[in-house]
This record gives structure tokens, C-alpha cells and sequence, in this order.
């Protein structure tokens, strides 16, 4: 008479839980550094596309006759990066505003904090086009500049 088999063994079921565990040992940690690339992207990303709208304004004022650059890059602490008034807008809608990683915040004016990996990256406009990384900041934050 055959015997047919209907389960798993026990050492079987052992062996996938090794396995499993293994995998799920590899998997974790290169998820999370996953996570803080992508969260890099973003900031580098919007750090770029920030850049080029006060390029972009300046360019407007200057065809207009009005030499100077835009003040402020946000009049608000919710949606940033709007401009400082009615009559000029950097981004179109603005970024919002939050604490958590692949977020950016406004610590005061034209002094904005992205935070990622854990750490805030602290950026200042000088009001006269630049937009930059403030001096003595956590190592990963020159991954949103270099």
C-alpha cells in the first residue's frame, strides 16, 4: 500500500523558519537605507526645483525693471515656498510643511529644516538668490548638496 504524505515534517517546518528569518535578517536594514535614498532624492529634488523658482522670479522682476531679488521664500509656516507676497509666487504649491523625515519645516524666516535619516539639514536664503546649507551640519546633509 502507498503512503501518501499530507504535512509538512517538523524539521521542515524548522528549515523554512531559518530560512525565512535569514531573508527577513538581509531584507530589514537594506529597506531602510532604501528609505533614507529615497527621502535624499526628495530633498535633493525639491532643493533644485526651490533653486530654480528664485532664478525664475528674479528673471521676471528683472524684465519688469525691478532689480532686486524676492525677499522671503515663504509668508507662512504651512505651505512653504510659495513667495512673500501676492504678486510673486515661487512654487506654484508650495511644499507643506512637517516634522517627520522627507519633510521640510520653517525654523524662521528664510531659515528652512529638512529633516532626514533622523537628522535636520538647515538651509537659509540670504535674500539675495542663494539658497544654501548652513555651516556645521550632520554628515548626511551633504547628500543634498553634493
Amino acid at each position: 500500500m502507498l503512503h501518501t504524505k499530507k504535512a509538512f515534517t517538523m524539521i521542515e517546518m524548522v528549515f523554512v523558519i531559518v530560512i525565512l528569518g535569514i531573508l527577513a535578517a538581509i531584507a530589514i536594514p537594506k529597506f531602510a537605507a532604501t528609505r533614507t535614498d529615497a527621502q535624499i532624492a526628495k530633498g535633493r529634488s525639491d532643493i533644485s526645483a526651490i533653486r530654480s523658482a528664485i532664478m525664475t522670479e528674479r528673471q521676471s522682476r528683472l524684465i519688469k525693471g525691478d532689480s532686486s531679488w524676492i525677499p522671503q521664500l515663504s509668508d507662512n509656516n504651512t505651505t512653504l515656498f510659495t513667495g512673500s507676497d501676492a504678486n510673486h509666487t515661487l512654487l506654484l504649491y508650495g511644499v507643506s510643511s512637517g516634522n517627520t523625515d522627507g519633510h521640510w519645516r520653517r525654523a524662521a524666516i528664510n531659515t528652512y529644516v529638512f529633516r532626514v535619516g533622523g537628522q535636520d539639514c538647515t538651509f537659509t536664503y540670504d535674500g539675495a538668490g542663494k539658497f544654501t546649507l548652513s555651516a556645521a551640519q550632520p554628515a548626511i546633509c551633504d547628500n543634498l548638496v553634493n
